[in-house]
């Protein structure tokens, strides 16, 4: 098995970036300290979760710096769900994976997964909050705003979202991942964040927006009845910035590593188009019809979540998956087809050879392959030469240099063209 000739592509992105993130923080702070009440030494609990978010911890960092600002006393947990094994010790520790430590943020890490019902909508959805930060009364959201990796919408991931699945921590996840299957995404999102706002424990939101190689290209605050308007408004521009392989069709999509720091699907179905659950969103492009991953990232502690929108992977990645962690991540989102373990072969050689032999009848040097170290990083990546016709005609890419052909080490294992990768 010898492969076909590839390419190493280029692809322009956006690169916007502040000229100082702190100034911009400092400048989006000033925009609502005047709206803010004086807080007189005052808890306040501020969010972080986790997602691989560039600059996390300088972000949070600054947050704790403005609420101490105000006259309040901030402290830092975990918002995550059900990730980190579902327990406190586990969510602390992805912090730390994130460097989001007491000394990073200087402030103290409180984790729990106790949670305290607040009540309900008028629709009858229940309302859960993290016991921490419904004890302090005041909680400051920080999250990412991008395209949901199962839901379409006005609003998909962002800090609406991170007001039910992180602070309902693994219970509010559970129940609202149920409720979203049943009364929609849109609907069930809008009607709880609504009433969480409404609730009055809400300080202020903080939404970022990354640009297209993973840096932070916007810091938007919002006061409470700001926030729904201003995360469609960053939902627009992070769709605008968002990284894909712009590409039709593909017969073999290599992804070098997964994992909960780069998607919460392990692998983002924007980029891969793959989707396994019956609920999940539509995506056009690209058509994959055989996608082969070869590890699980570390930070991800086994939690292999997304797994199963592969085909075929490597036995050193099924190894490395912490059965439990993955299966809770699953069950509470109410994907367990993510769950499920493909066909792991023992060498990229002959998990390649599979992917060749379960596609359309084609030699193997004009296999459509697209190879990526991840579904984060693709301001680089690797084509074939059958698809150079299509990357030529777009005038985001760019080919670089010539063709080599696959290589391998003498165990039969790829050696990666990307830095670091396995």
């Amino acid at each position: 098995m010898h492969g076909p000739k590839m390419f190493r592509i280029r692809q322009r992105l956006d690169t916007t970036r502040p000229a100082s993130l702190t100034a911009l923080l400092e400048m989006e702070f000033a925009g609502i300290r005047d709206r803010l009440p004086p807080l007189s030494g005052a808890e306040v609990a501020i969010t972080a979760g986790s997602r691989g978010i560039a600059n996390l911890a300088v972000i949070v960092r600054g947050v704790v710096d403005q609420v101490r600002r105000l006259g309040g006393s901030p402290f830092v947990f975990p918002a995550m769900g059900s990730h980190g094994g579902g327990t406190a010790e586990g969510q602390a520790a992805v912090l730390r994976e994130l460097g989001v430590t007491e000394g990073s943020v200087g402030a103290p890490i409180r984790a729990t997964m106790d949670v305290v019902q607040i009540g309900r909508t008028a629709g009858g959805v229940n309302l859960w909050l993290d016991r921490y930060a419904y004890e302090a009364g005041r909680i400051v959201v920080v999250n990412r705003i991008k395209p949901h990796t199962d839901f379409s919408g006005e609003v998909e991931s962002g800090l609406l979202k991170m007001m039910l699945i992180g602070l309902g921590k693994q219970r509010g996840a559970d129940y609202y991942h149920k409720v979203f299957v049943d009364r929609g995404y849109d609907t069930v999102i809008l009607e709880a964040a609504r009433a969480i706002i409404q609730d009055g424990r809400i300080l202020f939101g903080v939404g970022i927006v990354e640009n297209g190689v993973e840096d932070t290209s916007l810091v938007r605050y919002a006061l409470p009845r700001e926030i729904e308007a201003t995360e469609r408004e960053l939902l627009l521009r992070a769709r605008a910035m968002f990284p894909t392989i712009p590409l039709d069709a593909i017969d073999v999509l290599i992804v070098d590593e997964m994992g909960k720091e780069i998607s919460g699907a392990g692998m983002d179905p924007n980029v891969t188009g793959r989707v396994v659950t019956g609920f999940g969103k539509h995506v056009p492009r690209p058509r994959v019809r055989r996608l082969y991953v070869r590890d699980l990232t570390e930070a991800s502690h086994g939690n292999a979540a997304g797994i199963g929108t592969a085909d075929f992977t490597r036995r050193s990645l099924v190894q490395k998956i912490d059965h439990q962690a993955t299966a809770l991540n699953c069950i509470t989102s109410c994907t367990p087809e993510e769950g499920r373990i493909p066909i792991a072969l023992d060498t990229d050689r002959e998990a390649l050879a599979a992917c060749f032999s379960a596609i359309h009848e084609v030699d193997e040097g004009d296999v459509k392959l697209v190879h990526v170290k991840n579904t984060l990083t693709l301001d680089e990546f690797y084509a074939s030469e059958a698809l150079l016709e299509e990357v030529r005609r777009n005038d985001r890419l760019e080919v670089c240099g010539e063709g080599a052909a696959l290589r391998f080490r003498p165990d039969g294992n790829l050696i990666s063209p990307f830095e670091g990768a396995p």
